[in-house]
């Protein structure tokens, strides 16, 4: 288990009234697939990707260059991380055979995820970590840290949850790293990457709308931090209903967007006046974007200006919003594959320890 803890420990050596820090990993294995790598590890903090690794390149790729700094201070970086990700490869690769023993499979496509990570608030302190394993785009096991125990997610998960659970001093152990160790790699980069990862970008506020009768799309993009908040409000109240609120999504240049729909379906249009749409980031003061026709993007000749002041998009509204939706199934997929490839590292440590075990036994 404390294998795949130093992919985390090499780093070092919702509202918006407080920054949540966070710094993640996801290792994802496959088998039966012939257009994606057989193995893929990928490494976030606040949701901003600083390295990559996949079967097929064989090598670490940085991918920021605050990472190059964190590198060339820590010599041994890339020689140790690479050393942990060849291992994690192979387990991966052992785990999906076991996995596919348990579950009574034998050919077709599997995936395998693990995923782990721990938060840390800048305000009041507060720390927290996670890691979860999954096979086959389902849930397998998790580690809960406020009972600090291990919880099988489905009937083949319970004997391994149970050996876990039995290693007190694993579970003392796991509570330390991700409190402690994981937050410290987590503060060094947020040190080393406090240009970037600690600044404010202001997001730029759209009305969008396909049709006179589809809903009105609320566009905020171009923000820095990702946890923005983003609602629809009549006469001062937050709607809870008529709202369709999306993800946040990543854009090109590092920044994040996200959409959320109001129907006004109901809603004469002289009572339009009742409405604006509210975006909320911290360090920044609210933009209230009211609901005006003439500020509302449209692709059916009747254009306003966008809410940040910009002229309309040459691309109609309808194929902006269906590509928003499309990249939000695509990242929910891979998200979804990722976690999957979570539990690999495990199942090879527990088919190691039953070897020796069978071997001790054999001894005997």
């Amino acid at each position: 288990m404390k294998a795949l803890t130093g992919l985390l420990l090499l780093v070092f050596g919702h509202g918006v009234s407080s920054v949540l820090h966070s710094m993640q990993y996801f290792l994802t294995g496959s088998s039966g697939l012939t257009t994606f790598p057989e193995f893929v590890a990928v490494g976030m903090m606040d949701g901003v990707q600083f390295n990559y690794y996949d079967s097929n390149t064989q090598r670490i790729v940085l991918k920021q260059d605050w990472m190059e700094r964190h590198t060339r201070d820590h010599s041994n970086y890339l020689e140790r991380y690479t050393g942990i990700i060849l291992g994690s490869q192979q387990t991966f690769k052992a785990n999906i055979v076991n996995l596919k023993k348990n579950f009574n499979q034998k050919g077709g496509i599997h995936i395998y995820q693990w995923m782990c990570g721990c938060e840390w608030d800048d305000e009041d302190g507060t720390t927290d970590g996670y890691r979860q394993y999954g096979y086959d785009g389902e849930d397998y096991i998790s580690w809960d840290m406020k009972t600090l125990t291990w919880v099988a997610a489905v009937p083949q998960a319970v004997s391994d949850t149970q050996r876990w659970n039995e290693d007190k001093a694993d579970l003392q152990y796991q509570k330390y790293f991700y409190n402690k160790e994981c937050v410290g790699g987590l503060k060094a980069l947020l040190f080393y990457g406090k240009s970037t990862l600690q600044r404010t970008d202001r997001p730029r506020v759209s009305l969008l709308q396909r049709s006179p009768s589809s809903p009105v799309v609320c566009h905020a993009t171009g923000f820095y931090p990702d946890r923005v908040v983003v609602f629809w409000r009549r006469d001062g109240q937050e709607l809870h209903e008529q709202v369709d609120p999306g993800e946040v999504l990543p854009n090109h240049d590092g920044t994040f967007q996200v959409s959320v729909d109001l129907n006004l379906t109901a809603v004469p249009q002289e009572d339009w006046g009742r409405y604006e749409c509210v975006v909320q980031l911290k360090g920044i003061e609210d933009i209230s974007t009211p609901l005006d026709p003439a500020l509302i993007r449209t692709n059916w000749g009747k254009t306003g200006v966008g809410g940040d002041g910009a002229a309309p998009p040459r691309r109609s509204t309808v194929d902006v919003v269906s590509l928003q939706r499309q990249l939000l199934e695509e990242v929910r997929m891979l998200r979804r594959t990722q976690e999957q490839l979570l539990q690999v590292e495990r199942e090879k440590l527990l088919v190691e320890r039953e070897k020796l075990r069978l071997a001790q036994a054999k001894s005997d």
